[in-house]
């Protein structure tokens, strides 16, 4: 099964160090079967697209709390056998998911990071989400303008070079 690990470029360079990401539960999102519920419409591509938004939505609560870390999202596209996910969601997020093992980085099968013009955009809305999350629109709004750049696809041999930046 695909999953989408949320991170942070700090959180990349552990995971490259190790060769791995650590044994879980990790958090992460795919398309789940409340997933494909809320969407009745939509293929395979699409519900992966939006499983991906989550996980980018998560990286920016990982960044609101590690404040040093750059401000640039990161989701890590793996391969997971279906045996170490866990469908039980959590924070009411359809495409939550819970991986049970250690992910090695031959299971990753690339990284979504957000290129050097969106940077003020998502250190407002890292500093944003959380009164998102609350239910504050005009914090919403701002949350919605970092959501609006898409995430660059980077292979995985490419990676490492993201975290010397």
């Amino acid at each position: 099964m695909r999953v989408y690990l949320p991170s942070t470029l700090p959180g990349l360079a552990v995971i490259l160090a190790r060769g791995e990401a650590e044994a879980g539960p990790l958090r992460a999102f795919a398309v789940t079967p409340a997933l494909r519920e809320a969407y009745a419409s939509g293929d395979e591509e699409e519900l992966e697209y939006v499983a991906m938004v989550a996980a980018a939505r998560e990286s920016l609560r990982m960044l609101n709390v590690d404040q040093k870390a750059p401000r640039r999202r990161v989701v890590l596209a793996a391969d997971v056998p279906d045996v170490h996910v866990s469908w039980q969601p959590y924070d009411d997020e359809a495409a939550a998911v819970l991986v049970g093992a250690a992910i090695p980085l031959a299971d990753i099968a690339s990284g979504h990071v957000d290129e050097l013009a969106a940077v003020s955009d998502v250190a407002a809305a890292a500093d944003a989400i959380s009164a998102a999350d609350a239910g504050d629109d005009d914090a919403s709004f701002t949350v919605d303008s970092a959501e609006a750049h898409e995430l660059a696809w980077y292979a995985t041999q490419e990676l490492e070079y993201l975290t010397a930046e």
